[in-house]
């Protein structure tokens, strides 16, 4: 990842942020009978309620990707679209990403699950700046497909999630000067009808809707059997 510059969208600009950590966010729902339900979601599928809300994890710096292939081990990874905030002192950019999971892995170590995947995310930003005005009404979707753009699989509203404000200053309560030079994952939205699809195709937008202008993240990903066989 330390090899890719970022771009900002309307004048292909690259921008000077090279992510030096990154943290993702969950359980960032403005309203708390819908975090509450996305926890009821992820409980049906035997993944343990988390022991404080919002949470924080950390992965290593290598899970952060441009690519447009990934590689996961296993048959039971699903992505979720997320915005992503670049931070570097007072400036913002806005990136749109996936906080793709191990499913399985999930329900015994969540740490653990982000930490195997890859974390893709746009080669594209736009600065916060730009549209803190508006931030509420952006929409954030995703889709999933075997070849493409099959089925819609998330949409919201920005308004579903902690404002970049209110989640920056509680991370910089619990995780202090880390904040700065991060790469931090948001939070997502619900699932729409609840079921994780573990598809080969999995692609996340950010709409601006005054602008008609979106940030995409589209990745395939390949599976790999986590077995060694043995060759005798």
């Amino acid at each position: 990842m330390t090899q890719v510059s970022f771009k900002l969208q309307r004048t292909r600009r690259k921008i000077k942020f090279l992510p030096q950590r990154v943290i993702i966010a969950g359980y960032t729902g403005r309203n708390q009978q819908e975090v509450r339900a996305h926890i009821d979601e992820l409980a049906a599928h035997g993944i343990p309620a988390p022991a404080e809300i919002p949470t924080v994890f950390r992965t290593t710096l290598d899970r952060l990707t441009t690519a447009r292939d990934v590689e996961v081990l296993g048959g039971h990874t699903s992505g979720e679209a997320e915005v992503v905030l670049l931070v570097r002192g007072d400036e913002i950019w806005v990136a749109v990403g996936s906080d793709h999971t191990d499913r399985d892995l999930e329900k015994l170590n969540i740490t653990a699950s982000k930490q195997v995947c890859p974390k893709p995310v746009s080669l594209e930003v736009w600065r916060y700046s730009a549209v803190r005005e508006r931030w509420d009404q952006l929409i954030l979707r995703s889709w999933v497909g075997e070849s493409g753009r099959e089925q819609l699989y998330q949409e919201g509203h920005m308004s579903a999630v902690l404002a970049p404000e209110n989640l920056l200053a509680m991370l910089r309560q619990r995780v202090g000067k880390l904040v700065d030079g991060a790469a931090i994952f948001t939070g997502t939205i619900p699932l729409i009808g609840g079921a994780f699809a573990p598809k080969t195709y999995f692609e996340a937008e950010l709409f601006d809707q005054r602008t008609n202008r979106a940030l995409r993240c589209a990745y395939r990903v390949r599976r790999v059997d986590g077995g060694v066989k043995s060759p005798l």
